[in-house]
């Protein structure tokens, strides 16, 4: 098999996968998954794709993680890592889709407003 790459999205974080065949490691960014990503959290949020489908010791994930916080970046891996499953077998889209790994979340930041603190707080009214 050679490899496979896909882009995951996620607020301002972009993920780049590609995956190989091999022992289940995955580096992102030169670091190790457990260094990264030191939160457990994190980790389970990264791989429920590979373990929804049992291939958790099956592919090698070289990883290019770029912009946005650590909770962006681990969602937008994960749809990377998703999409590019789905280009290794395309059958296993159905499983992935019912649990909600296939959807890009397109939330994205309100920008502020003139004449506001923020984008939808609002100074204090003083009518007199």
């Amino acid at each position: 098999m050679e490899t496979i790459n896909a882009l995951g999205r996620r607020k301002a974080a972009v993920a780049r996968v590609y995956v190989s065949e091999g022992a289940g490691k995955i580096t992102i960014n030169g670091r190790d998954l457990e260094v990264y990503f030191p939160s457990s959290i994190l980790q389970f949020v990264v791989k429920q794709p590979l373990a929804k489908l049992d291939v958790l010791e099956k592919y090698d994930i070289k990883v290019n993680l770029d912009g946005g916080g650590f909770k962006g970046q681990a969602e937008a891996l994960r749809l990377a890592i998703a999409r590019a499953l789905v280009k290794i077998n395309p059958e296993d889209k159905p499983a992935l889709k019912a649990e909600g790994f296939m959807t890009r979340d397109a939330r994205e930041v309100e920008r502020k407003k003139p004449g506001q603190p923020k984008a939808r707080k609002h100074f204090q009214f003083s009518k007199r």
